[in-house]
C-alpha cells in the first residue's frame, strides 16, 4: 500500500450525491474534493463522475460544465476516470428515455435503455457477477452485495476502445434481465451501483480504485 493520499475530484455538474461520494473516498484514503473547475478535474490523480436522475438532464449539465471534454482529455492521456450510476450511463453513446434518444459522451458504443423488469426502479442490494480479472472487486467476497437505484442500464458489454488492446472487464447483475453493472476499461472504470452507499464492499472497491491512482 502506498502512503500518499491520491488526489480525487468529484465532478460537480449539478447531478449526483457529491458529499456522500466525497466522504466515502476520503474514508477510503483519498484527498477528495468537489469541484466544477476543469483545471482541478484535469490535474487530479483521479476523476469521479457521479450522476442521478435522467440521462438527458445529466448530459445537459455535463456539457454545460465542459465535463464531457474533461473526460475525453483525461482518457486521451490515460488518466483515471470512475463513473457512478448515471455517471456510468453517460459514458455510452446514447440514452433512450421514453423513445427520445440523447447523445452521450460516447466513450463506449451502445444505448442505455429502460430495464424490462416487474418492478422499477431497481432499488436495493444485489450481487455482481465477478469477472476473474477484476481489480475493483479484488478482495471482495463473491456474494457481497452492492446498492443500486436505477431504471435504465446498458445491456451489452462494451468492446475494446480504440488504442486499448484488451476488451473491458465487465461485471453483470440481473434485475428482470441481465445488465452491465461494472466496467474496467484501462483508465476508464464505472459502476452502475453506488459504491459510496454499498457499506464495506463499496469501501473496498473504492480503496481498490485508489490503488490504481498511486
Amino acid at each position: 500500500m502506498g502512503s500518499r493520499r491520491p488526489s480525487v475530484v468529484v465532478l460537480d455538474y449539478g447531478s449526483g450525491n457529491l458529499r456522500s461520494a466525497q466522504r466515502a473516498l476520503q474514508r477510503a484514503g483519498a484527498d477528495a474534493e468537489i469541484s466544477a473547475e476543469a483545471g482541478a478535474a484535469l490535474r487530479a490523480d483521479g476523476l469521479v463522475v457521479p450522476g442521478v436522475g435522467a440521462f438527458a438532464a445529466c448530459m445537459a449539465g455535463l456539457r454545460a460544465a465542459g465535463g464531457d471534454q474533461v473526460i475525453m482529455t483525461r482518457l486521451a492521456a490515460s488518466r483515471p476516470v470512475l463513473g457512478i450510476c448515471v455517471g456510468m450511463q453517460v459514458l455510452f453513446a446514447a440514452g433512450d428515455e421514453h423513445g427520445v434518444k440523447t447523445e452521450g459522451v460516447g466513450c463506449w458504443p451502445g444505448v442505455v435503455q429502460k430495464l424490462t423488469a416487474p418492478v422499477l426502479p431497481h432499488m436495493g442490494w444485489n450481487v455482481v457477477s465477478r469477472p476473474p480479472d477484476s481489480c475493483l472487486l479484488a478482495g471482495i467476497d463473491a456474494n457481497a452485495m452492492f446498492y443500486f437505484v436505477h431504471s435504465y442500464a446498458a445491456r451489452q458489454a462494451p468492446p475494446a476502445r480504440p488504442g486499448v488492446a484488451d476488451p473491458p472487464v465487465t461485471g453483470w447483475t440481473t434485475h428482470g434481465e441481465p445488465f452491465v453493472a461494472l466496467v474496467e476499461d484501462g483508465s476508464l472504470m464505472a459502476t452502475q451501483f453506488h459504491p459510496e452507499k454499498s457499506s464495506d464492499a463499496g469501501a473496498v472497491l473504492l480503496a481498490n480504485w485508489l490503488e490504481v491512482l498511486r
